[in-house]
């Protein structure tokens, strides 16, 4: 196979995003290339959003016109991000496939462009979900579902970060709406001898919520790759939280994947994901997260010990996935998965 023809087997992921693990993580085990296409100056107000939306849909087409490849993956949300790829298609003859994340169904804010999204998955080779009860829905809408429910995980690089002497918990946070940071307030501080670590920009987080902090949290604000890294490394737990069902907690999967326990909202689907390793609370009850940490820091080795089986079978299954993706997009073997992800800033 001649070097532009290996270049077209490389698949491109485009995520209107300025960061996402997953794409980057999906990109480089298919052994393709992550896109991050983001125009921050234009902001997400009602008044300005479509102009970015276009200045992202002429970067996006700038991209895979430059790298001409014959599968495309997109991330949703926003599904307009589908649009140039889908237009792009269309031209060249190439397929794509939709990568949508629970919030894309789940979050009222794109409950009205359900119809466009119908739109595209129809058109697509498939649509990744991440639950049984989403790839019922793409179903009913007569496109093909393909369940990818996490993706295996490895950081590139950590940097060390010194953590005090106690029982450490980082909590994966982006204080959206769905996330009860006012439960979990009132939790942490019935439990004063665990030190709590908040991940996410606290620009998001609501002003009243500051008065509720006890003393053992610590906000960190956003980290780079590497702290983020090196935070969830040095802890005992990783907690991620949820108030809305059928949501995958992706620093849930992040946390398993480097055989660390976790404590997580206790909805079927989250249940299914993580067998093992991992203690469920209702996330809507701070009795009932204090008795949730209390639980695992009481048997943590047993916890810790089951992390790191599930992270074993977590790998087998997704090896399995690779295999199905590959052959629904027609990719050869020869693009094997890469060993750090390629991400490409736009």
């Amino acid at each position: 196979m001649s070097g532009s023809a290996r270049s077209m087997q490389k698949p491109v992921f485009i995520s209107w995003a300025p960061h996402c693990s997953r794409s980057d993580n999906i990109a480089a085990r298919l052994g393709g290339e992550s896109h991050l296409v983001y125009a921050p100056f234009w902001g997400s107000h009602v008044l300005t959003v479509l102009i970015k939306y276009a200045v992202q849909s002429v970067r996006t087409l700038r991209i895979l016109w430059s790298k001409r490849p014959q599968v495309v993956f997109v991330m949703v949300p926003p599904v307009f991000a589908c649009g140039p790829v889908w237009l792009y298609c269309l031209l060249s003859g190439g397929r794509y496939v939709i990568d949508a994340h629970s919030g894309a169904f789940l979050n009222p804010r794109f409950r009205y462009v359900q119809w466009l999204q119908r739109f595209f998955s129809r058109r697509a080779v498939a649509t990744i979900v991440t639950n049984d009860y989403l790839r019922s829905v793409v179903e009913k809408w007569g496109a093909n579902a393909v369940l990818v429910s996490d993706v295996p995980v490895e950081f590139a690089k950590a940097n060390e970060v010194s953590l005090p002497d106690a029982f450490n918990v980082t909590v994966v946070s982006s204080f959206c709406a769905d996330e009860p940071t006012d439960v979990f307030l009132r939790a942490a501080a019935q439990t004063p001898q665990i030190q709590f670590h908040v991940t996410g920009d606290v620009r998001d987080l609501k002003p009243e919520f500051h008065a509720l902090k006890p003393a053992n949290v610590r906000f960190t604000g956003f980290l780079s790759h590497a702290d983020y890294a090196g935070q969830m490394l040095g802890s005992d737990a990783v907690m991620a939280l949820t108030t809305r069902d059928h949501t995958m907690q992706r620093g849930a999967y992040e946390a398993i994947y480097q055989g660390i326990p976790v404590i997580t909202s206790d909805f079927n689907l989250l249940r299914k994901s993580f067998p093992k390793g991992t203690v469920f609370v209702r996330a809507d009850d701070a009795a009932s997260i204090v008795d949730g940490i209390r639980r695992l820091q009481h048997d943590v080795d047993r916890y810790r010990r089951e992390a790191s089986e599930l992270r074993l079978e977590k790998h087998a299954r997704w090896d399995e996935v690779a295999i199905e993706l590959r052959t629904l997009c027609g990719l050869t073997d020869e693009q094997g998965p890469v060993s750090a992800p390629q991400v490409v800033h736009a």
